[in-house]
């Protein structure tokens, strides 16, 4: 993954294909990068866990997750993916635009399963884990969906929307997730803004005053809105993604480390080392 779909919290970044809009690709916490930050995009995405453990966000949620578990996360949610300290995670990413599955007709099924389940009014499970009586059934699908993929014989893009359609009914059969209130969409909808403005202003002096006026709070009331939805300061999310865009760039650019701190956000090239030796425990230099 490069900087530039880092940048892209609220992704405008095409991953899926316009004539079939589904995609599937590997990844590994933290071989290819440290985490996935917080973003959300229109696709729906199945993050398939296939070898050690780590953590997943969903909106206010948190999960740790081990091999054979699989999260949904639905059109427009908020999502993240970490590493847990000494632990290493490969996971399978399946990505699938909803209209896919839409007709162009009135569609009972449409109406009255796939819109409210993609819209959130159909409150269905985000993990799903050896737990849940229909585990199996859904992990089998899967494993079906990516041999199809691997062999892609003529015409397996049928089977391809059958096998989603049969995930969805899964989901839809066995609702038990409960929906967001109104007061948890519209601080949803807040926290979407203070990250998207974190990543369009990250390199930039970004103070609690400023966000607290941006959000139309007071100072206080943001740092505990902040830290009660996101479970970390305000600050020490802001330093950590900084962070986490400076090693990206450690390896994608040729810039010099005080050049790189400074693109970040961190005017003092000390400060900037002792925060990245603690978060990655090794210097920005033995990274390079």
């Amino acid at each position: 993954m490069d900087i530039s779909e880092f940048q892209k919290y609220k992704e405008n970044k095409i991953h899926t294909d316009k004539s079939f809009p589904y995609n599937t690709y590997l990844c590994s916490i933290p071989l290819d990068f440290p985490c996935v930050p917080h973003h959300w995009h229109e696709e729906t995405e199945l993050i398939v866990i296939q070898k050690g453990s780590g953590l997943v966000h969903v909106d206010f949620n948190q999960y740790k997750v081990t091999a054979g578990s699989i999260i949904v996360v639905l059109p427009g949610h908020m999502h993240s993916i970490a590493e847990v300290p000494g632990m290493k995670m490969e996971y399978e990413n399946i990505l699938f635009r909803s209209d896919m599955l839409f007709t162009n007709s009135d569609d009972l099924c449409a109406d009255t399963f796939l819109t409210p389940l993609f819209t959130g009014a159909l409150p269905v499970d985000s993990h799903i884990h050896p737990g849940l009586c229909y585990y199996n059934e859904f992990s089998s699908t899967i494993k079906r969906m990516d041999r199809l993929c691997d062999s892609r014989p003529y015409g397996y893009q049928l089977a391809l929307k059958g096998y989603l359609f049969h995930l969805l009914f899964l989901l839809a059969a066995n609702q038990k997730g409960n929906r967001l209130t109104l007061s948890e969409e519209k601080s949803l909808e807040k926290i979407k803004f203070i990250i998207q403005y974190i990543q369009n202003h990250y390199s930039d002096s970004i103070t609690i005053e400023t966000m607290a006026q941006l959000c139309h709070y007071s100072t206080s009331h943001f740092m505990k809105f902040f830290k009660t939805h996101m479970k970390t300061s305000f600050i020490h999310y802001l330093n950590d993604y900084r962070l986490t865009m400076a090693h990206q760039l450690l390896g994608a650019s040729s810039d010099t480390i005080l050049e790189i701190a400074e693109q970040c956000g961190f005017d003092n090239l000390s400060y900037f080392n002792r925060l990245f030796k603690k978060k990655y425990g090794v210097t920005p230099r033995e990274v390079r």
